[in-house]
């Protein structure tokens, strides 16, 4: 019989996480909070998070038949114009095909604020199987014309049918429109269900391996681009623990970092900010030439794909135009390419006579 705990990431870290421990049958054995200065649970059980769904965009998508990889492109592609974050910096989470030819539950969180979750579970003691958008857990209506709803937080979260979102309050009753809305008054047992039903979407399912960094001259840089990049959450995290000497430490080896490496961000008014430009724009590890090397080898390893355009500008890194048969195999020459210590972002991606389109730039790994 298989015990799983469900966690709710609350809004702020400072803020206890309840949690709830359902047997295989979904009865109740355990209900609690966990707190950054409290003891780490004891019991490794399967564990579910439940994440805040305002910060994750719910969509039902038509998309192609293909691989994970290829499926994921696709929703991510589709999505572009709706993301808060830039696509390369994007999870995108695909739900398992429901009726033939039907829309597929696709969710979008940041890369950040998903790692930020996962290390504030792992400051808790909890490590985590699945993280799941909150409006998600509520049960989907039966007909068109209502939503149920629950409040989380401050928030409201939402469930019509092919519809999620967490929203303010105050706005409920507009995105509701003409829908009459339908209180769950059984949270319990919407969390038992999410914890012994097959999940409608997992957000860990759409993170990409970890990309390893070249060796060289690159791994200061690498460093660097990490160390500036402070979420919110982990500043929350460590403000709580009562860590912010800390907090203040890192900021100034971060700031320490920066003169060394990048004397000229360190002289601008916000030198965090001046860094983050000047990595986006700072050439890939062994130089040009190795880089289109390894650009050309990436492309010629996908089928049909083509080189239409490459140009290296000072300030601007190393930028080409790459041409492909399907949304899949941007995400081979990624992989290619990362196996060579680079990274591989677009810039944009559109359709142009049955081939996908892609400008990108090289940078390196992290």
């Amino acid at each position: 019989m298989t015990t799983t705990r469900i966690v709710q990431i609350p809004p702020a870290a400072s803020m206890p996480a309840p949690f709830v421990v359902f047997d295989g049958h979904g009865r109740v054995l355990q209900r609690g909070a966990l707190l950054l200065e409290g003891e780490a649970p004891h019991a490794e059980v399967r564990t579910i998070a439940v994440a805040p769904g305002a910060d994750v965009l719910i969509r039902w998508l038509d998309l192609p038949v293909g691989g994970a990889a290829q499926t994921r492109a696709a929703a991510r592609w589709m999505l572009k114009d709706d993301l808060a974050a830039l696509p390369d910096r994007t999870v995108v989470a695909v739900g398992a095909p429901g009726v033939a030819d039907g829309p597929r539950l696709t969710a979008a969180v940041s890369a950040t604020l998903l790692e930020a979750w996962i290390d504030y579970l792992a400051a808790l003691g909890v490590s985590v199987e699945a993280v799941v958008p909150d409006c998600l857990v509520l049960p989907e209506p039966q007909d068109d014309l209502t939503l149920a709803t629950v409040a989380v937080g401050g928030d409201v979260a939402l469930r019509g049918r092919g519809f999620a979102a967490t929203v303010q309050a105050d706005l409920v009753e507009a995105i509701a429109g003409d829908r009459s809305l339908a209180p769950v008054g059984d949270w319990d047992a919407a969390l038992s269900a999410l914890a012994t039903a097959p999940l409608p979407v997992n957000l860990l399912s759409g993170v990409e391996r970890i990309r390893q960094v070249s060796s060289g001259g690159w791994r200061r840089v690498a460093a660097l681009a990490a160390a500036v990049v402070i979420s919110p959450l982990i500043l929350a995290v460590a403000g709580a623990a009562h860590d912010r000497h800390e907090a203040s430490q890192a900021r100034e080896a971060t700031l320490a970092l920066i003169a060394e490496a990048l004397p000229d961000a360190a002289k601008a008014a916000d030198p965090i900010a001046e860094a983050r430009r000047q990595l986006a724009a700072a050439p890939p590890p062994g130089g040009m030439a190795a880089a289109s090397a390894a650009l050309f080898a990436a492309v010629e390893g996908v089928e049909d794909a083509e080189l239409d355009g490459m140009s290296s500008l000072a300030g601007q890194g190393l930028r080409a135009t790459v041409s492909y048969p399907a949304f899949g195999d941007l995400d081979a020459m990624r992989t290619a390419l990362n196996g060579s210590g680079l990274s591989l972002s677009d810039t944009s991606t559109v359709e142009d006579g049955g081939r996908v389109v892609s400008e990108v730039v090289l940078g390196g790994a992290s």
